[in-house]
């Protein structure tokens, strides 16, 4: 397996086969309710399609595909396959077909739809994309600020924040480079005295 990577931005490709279209378009997304909106736009922006084919892999790894009325295994499997052997993470793509009359076979479907799929992601471009994760720290109000600052020193981003439900704690959620997340967690531990706990949420 090759490097991590994401989309650079939006793409699109299209490519022809006996008069059909296919109109590839290749979207960065964060989560499935994003790639959902994405695909209805496809739809609205397209309606007279015979086909709005999709796959996506999600930042997490989550892949699903829809051959939305083509032959199964002909359309989004082969487009799933294209953005898995880029490694692409968090990215849509969608391929549109026009039907243009003649019958392509599975064998043509499945290049078609590979070939718009490849031609959006080499118009969308790629860049790395670091694996991330989550902690959950839960730490003493004096110490507060001690982990604000690490968490700047850290390049982590704080996700979320809780300073209600226990009167004499903090907790925090925060997301940095996996590879720096053992030390950041026994930075905290060691800066807190031991006082602050750092989980997985």
């Amino acid at each position: 397996m090759g490097e991590r990577m994401r989309p650079a931005g939006y793409g699109t490709g299209e490519y022809e086969e006996k008069r059909s279209r296919f109109i590839g378009e290749l979207f960065p997304v964060a989560d499935e309710t994003q790639a959902k909106e994405a695909i209805a736009q496809v739809r609205k922006k397209y309606p007279d399609a015979r086909h709005h084919c999709w796959a996506w892999v999600l930042p997490d790894g989550a892949c699903r595909w829809s051959d939305d009325g083509e032959p199964g295994g002909t359309a989004g499997g082969p487009m799933a396959a294209v953005l898995k052997g880029a490694d692409l993470y968090g990215a849509l793509c969608v391929v549109t077909r026009y039907f243009g009359g003649t019958l392509l076979g599975s064998g043509g479907l499945v290049r078609a739809y590979s070939k718009a799929a490849a031609l959006a992601l080499a118009d969308a471009g790629t860049e790395p994309d670091p694996e991330t994760a989550r902690l959950r720290i839960s730490c003493p109000w004096e110490h507060l600020d001690r982990v604000h600052r690490l968490t700047r020193e850290y390049e982590g981003t704080l996700t979320d924040s809780d300073y209600a439900s226990d009167p004499e704690r903090a907790i925090l959620t925060v997301e940095l480079l996996a590879e720096n997340a053992d030390a950041f967690a026994h930075r905290i531990i060691d800066a807190t005295g031991g006082k602050a706990s750092v989980t997985e949420p």
